[in-house]
């Protein structure tokens, strides 16, 4: 889990190996997430955790470590899970469900703050996404992005309004095809372990001119209640039953339940997991709104209304991603039925820890320019082109 800003008005190419089974435009509605005179939320919690533990957090070896290690994050990102790693993780958790408790209220937005709508409709578009209430312009309507050799677009963007009761939520989308792509799980500097060399944390140079998207992973590992492979060997070890990103030696990739519809094999060259599932057999998983059993976080994570994403799998075994602010766990997965997930997952929330980028790339250049899924993302357009702290996604063209 991650850091949040205030709502606005508004792997290196992955080798083979397998070492064995590890069992383990007019005005529209918007939302405005936070409340009334609200600020960033990183300082109200790393002011509640120097008042709870009994001070002002003084200097020390560990939090020099943690401002200056490798990889890129915000000063309030490294504060704020250095917290987590001494000892205050609970307050953390308190203050964040407190502070994202309020949901989001509805505000005017100008149409810069969407998606831009298609210019033209793309032959071979998916089917326009049907809305849940009435379409804003551009709802729905996909935009084809970088194509393959073959001219076939290998991405497609939208956006969505996937709750009914908070109107001003808006969630970006984006699905992959599958047959026109190659799919690379990437180390960061800290995430899964502390060991990545700082270059290898980014998308790799040989991979810049093809790249067609990156996008954020999962919690950290030790909130991830899952593992990590990649590289040919175990770095976390996986646990059956978990909701897994799982990536093929042809580079394409699915989304379920580990043991259940992915298994270990010659076939995977990496898995990234997360929690449970949220969308199974095309539905809702059971019990997300209670969250009892803490499958998808800590208790009243699922409440919190932030940013959130998830990733899943489409009937066509394409990948479909999704993001946005203002969303519980209910929410992000009807974002992905929405969109056509037959299964899913939730990836990482929080602003800071939330962020997708698909990418153009300009005549006699091979340096990818950057496009925001969403154009509130806050996210630092270069980001994942240099070494970053926590494992992503990285796809390019196949």
């Amino acid at each position: 889990m991650g850091t949040n800003l205030p709502a606005r008005r508004v792997c290196r190419a992955l080798t083979c190996g397998w070492p064995g089974q590890h069992r383990c435009a007019p005005t529209v509605d918007v939302m405005v997430a936070a409340p009334p005179g609200a600020r960033r939320h990183p300082g109200v919690v790393v002011l509640a955790l120097a008042v709870l533990l009994g001070g002002v957090v003084v200097p020390s070896a560990s939090l020099v470590q943690a401002l200056t290690y490798p990889g890129e994050a915000s000063t309030t990102v490294r504060l704020v899970e250095w917290a987590r790693e001494h000892g205050g993780g609970g307050i953390v958790d308190l203050v964040e469900n407190w502070w994202y408790a309020r949901p989001p209220v509805v505000a005017s937005l100008a149409p810069a703050d969407l998606p831009a709508p298609p210019t033209a409709v793309a032959t071979g578009s998916p089917p326009v996404l049907a809305p849940l209430v009435p379409a804003l312009p551009g709802e729905g309507q996909w935009v084809a992005g970088a194509s393959s050799s073959l001219g076939e677009p290998a991405i497609y963007t939208t956006f969505e309004r996937p709750d009914a009761r908070h109107r001003g939520v808006v969630v970006g989308v984006a699905l992959l095809e599958s047959r026109a792509i190659v799919t690379h799980l990437i180390a960061g500097t800290r995430q899964p372990l502390p060991q990545t060399r700082a270059d290898d944390a980014r998308v790799p140079d040989a991979l810049q001119s093809s790249l067609v998207a990156t996008f954020n992973s999962g919690f950290k590992m030790q909130d991830a209640h899952g593992g990590f492979y990649a590289d040919g060997h175990v770095a976390v070890p996986l646990r059956d039953g978990a909701a897994s990103l799982v990536v093929r030696r042809d580079g394409s990739a699915t989304v379920g339940q580990w043991g259940q519809d992915a298994v270990a094999g010659p076939d995977v060259v990496a898995v990234r997991q997360n929690l449970d599932l949220v969308v199974d057999n095309g539905r809702p998983a059971p019990g997300l709104d209670g969250n009892t059993s803490q499958s998808w976080g800590t208790a009243k994570n699922q409440l919190q209304y932030t940013w959130r994403s998830g990733i899943g799998i489409d009937a066509s075994g394409n990948l479909v991603y999704v993001a946005g602010d203002g969303m519980n766990l209910v929410t992000l997965a009807a974002a992905l039925l929405q969109a056509g997930a037959v299964r899913g997952m939730q990836l990482d929330i929080h602003s800071e820890m939330v962020d997708f980028f698909s990418y153009r790339h300009g005549a006699g250049s091979d340096a990818p320019v950057a496009t925001k899924l969403l154009p509130t993302m806050p996210g630092r357009s270069d980001r994942y082109l240099v070494p970053d702290q926590r494992d992503f996604v990285a796809v390019t063209l196949r």
